[in-house]
């Protein structure tokens, strides 16, 4: 049945001369007479097998030889018709009476079996999660044919080492760490997939109360700060942010990793000065009086990536239909969340103890985007946080760029291939599509930081640009 059903001289199921009662009686006897006939040894290549083609090829020419069988009847017949016409013409009657090109369209969309439906995937208790969170309560994973099993995780540190050792089918991760992994910086290198962005947006720079007078970055010269990774948008984006204060940062001020639900105590303790985290815990310290909001990173790179979905590339290669599941699960809920309309829902659901474990109303002021600054001040910023699950190459080359200008991978980069092997930009297209959302037909976009433009062509360039670098 996967033979050209246009061609004169292959079966497409049946038996091809009408003497026998079925294919495998008719491909016995034929057996047999080759054996007889043959010489020794021979020297013709063998016919194609299905093996050589992809799935979605194989149901859509299934598909078509079914049809082609349906009109033309048995293989005698429709070899004779071929013989008689040409395939071309027989090809194009089918296709004036028959929308073959739609039949092999839905042929390669026909819903495939999953090879595994029970999973574990681990997440860290923060609102950059929302998607892979919510979509445990409000069924999302149960839609696409999943039964997944969330899994609350102390820090990033952890998420790597139990995604590495398979103990998750796949995480929430921040979103250098897919490159990291791959690359082998800080572990041993793994092929890692970056499925999804999970927000953009969403962190913030928080200090502690007794700083409110030391808003200015350049007045920060010793202090101490948390981020929650080393391989972070956060640390990046502090980085960035005090060198161009003129802060060297590994020098006049402190960086440590630091779990993003113990930095609300280390700010009470006055263990750090501030830290540049995700929220809840800018909120939370808001909340329980104990630091203010000095600004959101939204106005530091408006639209940056913070947290992702991902999974090893072992993963993605033999279980690729769970893989697609868990992307069209995940694309399904950013899109959800992406509406604020149902963001008090979502709070409701997620705040709960095995999710976030924080006051609704802390989760409700940071998904409102309507919130206490800790100075005073309400403010009203919608797009603090958002959901928009498209991982753009550029992305990628943005956070490769600064790991090399603060020195944690070295030597030469061929930035974009990174990229593309990494952030599965196509996957996640594909998902959008048969969600009925609208991907952006390009990978690689220019990005503005702090008022400076990137372009992803010329990440080396953009590097040797900044007076205070490793490199």
């Amino acid at each position: 049945m996967f033979n050209n059903p246009y061609d004169a001289s292959t079966s497409i199921g049946g038996c091809p001369c009408g003497a026998h009662a079925s294919l495998s009686e008719h491909n016995s006897v034929q057996a047999a007479f080759a054996k007889l006939t043959q010489p020794p040894h021979s020297d013709a290549a063998p016919s194609p097998s299905p093996a050589t083609r992809d799935t979605d090829t194989l149901m859509a020419d299934l598909f078509e030889a079914a049809v082609v069988k349906a009109v033309l009847g048995s293989d005698p017949s429709r070899r004779s018709f071929l013989n008689l016409v040409g395939s071309g013409t027989a090809a194009a009657a089918i296709a004036s009476v028959l929308p073959l090109g739609f039949i092999r369209e839905v042929a390669a969309q026909a819903p495939r079996a999953l090879e595994k439906t029970k999973l574990d995937v681990g997440f860290i208790p923060i609102t950059c999660s929302t998607p892979v969170i919510m979509a445990h309560p409000m069924g999302f994973y149960a839609k696409h044919g999943l039964d997944v099993n969330v899994v609350r995780t102390a820090g990033w540190a952890v998420i790597r080492d139990k995604s590495i050792n398979g103990e998750y089918d796949a995480s929430h991760m921040l979103a250098p760490m897919p490159l990291a992994i791959s690359m082998g910086a800080g572990s041993n290198p793994l092929p890692w997939a970056l499925g999804a962005i999970q927000n953009i947006n969403g962190q913030a720079i928080t200090l502690a109360t007794k700083h409110k007078e030391k808003r200015d970055p350049k007045d920060w010269k010793g202090f101490r700060f948390a981020v929650p990774f080393d391989y972070s948008m956060h640390n990046y984006l502090l980085r960035y942010y005090v060198a161009e204060a003129g802060l060297d940062p590994d020098r006049d001020i402190s960086i440590r990793a630091v779990p993003p639900p113990e930095m609300v105590a280390n700010l009470r303790a006055d263990n750090i000065d501030g830290f540049l985290g995700p929220d809840p815990f800018n909120q939370r310290a808001v909340f329980d009086g104990v630091g203010f909001i000095h600004l959101l990173t939204r106005e530091l790179w408006d639209g940056h990536p913070c947290c992702v979905f991902a999974a090893s590339r072992d993963f993605t290669q033999k279980m690729p239909n769970t893989f697609q599941a868990l992307m069209r699960s995940i694309v399904e809920a950013a899109s959800f969340a992406h509406n604020p309309a149902n963001r008090k829902q979502i709070a409701e659901a997620i705040s709960a103890q095995n999710y976030l474990n924080q006051p609704v109303t802390v989760v409700e002021q940071v998904l409102s985007g309507t919130f206490a600054d800790g100075l005073g001040q309400v403010r009203r910023v919608p797009e603090r946080i958002d959901f928009d699950p498209y991982p753009w190459h550029s992305m990628a080359v943005w956070m490769l760029s600064q790991m090399k200008r603060w020195g944690q991978i070295r030597g030469d980069v061929n930035y974009a291939q990174i990229a593309e092997q990494v952030f599965l930009t196509a996957d996640a297209g594909r998902a959008m599509r048969e969600l009925g959302g609208a991907p952006p037909a390009a990978t690689m976009r220019k990005h503005m930081i702090m008022g400076k433009e990137f372009d992803p062509a010329n990440p080396e360039a953009y590097i040797a640009s900044f007076a205070i670098r490793r490199t």
